[in-house]
C-alpha cells in the first residue's frame, strides 16, 4: 500500500472507533452545535416584523368587507399586476396567502414605503435579492388604498 492510502485508512479507522464507542455521536453533535451557529433567517422571524413605515399596529376584523375587497382588487389590477401575479411568483412574490407569511402591518408598510423597506427591513432586503434586484415601485398609495389592497389579499 502507498503511504497516503495507509494514512487515510488509519484516519477512517480512528473515526469508526470513536463512533463505535458509546457517546461518540453525541460528542460529534455537541461539537457541531458549538461550531455551527445557524445564521439568522429573517424570513423565519416574520411574525414579529411589522416593517418600516406609517402602519405600527393593525387589527383586522374577522369579517371581510366586500366593498373594500372590490376597491383593493381594482387598485391591485391597475397598479400592481405588472409585477405581481396572484397564483405564482413573477417579478415580485404572489400576494396569495400573504398573511400566512407576513404581518398585516408589514404588508401595508411594504406597499406604502417600499424604498425604505428594501434598505432597512431584513425580509424586504431578502425579497429584493430574490427579485434579482428589481425593487418594488412606490405607487404613492394612501393608507386607505393600501388597506383596500390588503383586504383584497385577504380574500384570495
Amino acid at each position: 500500500m502507498k503511504k497516503p492510502t495507509i494514512n487515510l485508512l488509519l484516519t477512517l479507522l480512528f473515526f469508526v472507533g470513536i463512533l463505535g464507542c458509546g457517546g461518540g455521536q453525541s460528542k460529534i453533535d455537541e461539537i457541531k452545535a458549538k461550531t455551527q451557529k445557524a445564521p439568522s433567517d429573517p424570513m423565519a422571524e416574520w411574525q414579529s416584523n411589522k416593517g418600516i413605515g406609517p402602519v405600527k399596529s393593525l387589527i383586522l376584523p374577522s369579517e371581510m368587507d366586500p366593498e373594500l375587497i372590490a376597491s383593493g382588487r381594482q387598485i391591485f389590477e391597475s397598479m400592481c399586476s405588472a409585477c405581481h401575479k396572484i397564483d405564482k411568483k413573477f417579478i415580485g412574490p404572489s400576494p396569495k396567502d400573504i398573511l400566512t407569511r407576513r404581518t398585516p402591518e408589514w404588508t401595508m408598510n411594504m406597499i406604502l414605503n417600499p424604498s425604505e423597506m428594501v434598505q432597512k427591513d431584513p425580509i424586504a432586503k431578502q425579497l429584493l435579492i430574490e427579485a434579482n434586484g428589481s425593487p418594488m415601485a412606490n405607487q404613492n398609495l394612501s393608507e386607505e388604498d393600501a388597506r383596500a389592497v390588503l383586504e383584497y389579499f385577504r380574500s384570495l
